[in-house]
């Protein structure tokens, strides 16, 4: 295989060096990375030339196809065009799709810069410890999943022969699971705490749809007026669709739910009459006068938990609070995990500890009634 073409150039005008190299695939010279001092541009050819015609070629002349030094925010970007693909053809969620790109994003400021074949295991072992520690196992996790997805890439385009995301194993999740959530009392004092921000007349509804059904901030805001009927047999009820499972759930509407849920309806309707709002252009429960989605709400949540003097506490925290308050007023796991609408019980396993809870208090009943008869 002959020798990649290397070469180092002064830029015009300017203090600096630039190094280019002809790739094998097109014969185009390409531009590879700019230098201040021009003994840093040659050491850089000098190791390009290196890695390409000894240490990295050994296996590569056995190849009969040229590599490709591409980077891997190029090599992210073919990625990013399959994902798209998958998303056409229905085979991944718009929100699967979203977060894909957006952790490719935060990749391309770490390594996009970087010739695929530069990046090594132990600089991607190196930052997925330091996502662990700066976030958690399961944020770092999902970052590991998108580079093998970019190196799996790099190898059909040829742009590197050995992953070195192979080896890495995914860190284990259970250690970290969030587990935090609230008591009635603290329910109470996060919905009065809402009622004092801007939000005040939707945040109420969407705490209860968190604590009173679980229901995740997709499942809330992705609601429809149609998907409620407040008059069914009495008590009204509700239906979530979760699109990160594809499953569905319906349930009786919570009394504090469906007053909150008709609160905000009324001042929706009165605030639309009064700024004149003719035309809405959808269904949303929780959308702005026009019928724009709401996307985000962090701002108004803040507030609401500072109000509430809650620390590490998310709006994903409530499905948690959820299941767990479940758990404690007397259902079992098995109760759980089918109001929820979790696919497997593995994943409701992890309230089971308060099962004990719940049978201390039968236990403590039961004591309670054999110290009579003596």
């Amino acid at each position: 295989m002959a020798t990649v073409f290397i070469q180092v150039r002064k830029r015009k005008n300017r203090n600096s060096y630039v190094v280019y190299y002809k790739d094998p695939a097109t014969l185009r010279l390409r531009y590879y990375k700019t230098f201040r001092r021009q003994k840093d541009a040659n050491d850089a050819a000098n190791e390009m030339r290196t890695l390409i015609d000894t240490g990295k070629a050994a296996s590569l002349q056995k190849c009969r196809v040229k590599p490709r030094l591409l980077t891997f925010s190029e090599v992210a970007q073919l990625q990013n065009v399959t994902w798209h693909e998958r998303l056409e053809g229905g085979n991944i969620s718009q929100k699967t799709f979203l977060e894909y790109t957006h952790i490719v994003g935060k990749l391309n400021k770490v390594f996009g810069n970087h010739r695929l074949y530069e990046i090594s295991k132990e600089k991607i072992t190196a930052y997925q410890s330091h996502l662990a520690s700066e976030s958690s196992n399961v944020n770092a996790n999902r970052v590991l999943f998108i580079i093998k997805q970019v190196f799996k890439r790099g190898i059909a385009e040829n742009a590197v022969l050995e992953d070195p995301s192979i080896g890495i194993q995914y860190l284990s999740e259970r250690m970290h699971e969030r587990n935090r959530f609230l008591l009635p009392a603290e329910i109470e004092r996060l919905v009065e705490a809402s009622r004092r921000t801007r939000a005040r007349f939707y945040l109420p509804a969407l705490i209860f749809l968190g604590a009173e059904h679980g229901a995740s901030k997709q499942e809330a805001l992705s609601l429809r007026w149609c998907n409620i009927d407040f008059e069914y047999e009495g008590r009204g009820i509700i239906r979530f669709f979760r699109t990160k499972n594809s499953r569905e759930r319906t349930e009786y509407l919570m009394p504090r739910t469906r007053q909150a849920l008709l609160d905000w309806r009324k001042h929706q309707n009165w605030m639309r009459k009064r700024k004149r709002v003719s035309s809405v252009k959808s269904d949303l429960v929780f959308c702005r006068l026009d019928g724009t989605p709401i996307k985000r709400f962090d701002s108004a949540w803040r507030l609401a938990r500072r109000g509430a003097g809650l620390q590490d506490f998310h709006f994903h925290d409530l499905r948690h609070t959820f299941c767990s308050n479940l758990l404690l007023s007397g259902s079992d796991l098995k109760d759980v995990k089918e109001m929820i609408g979790h696919s497997d019980i593995s994943m409701t396993d992890r309230y089971s500890h308060l099962t004990l809870t719940h049978k201390l208090q039968q236990q403590s009943k039961l004591a309670e009634h054999y110290s009579r008869a003596e």
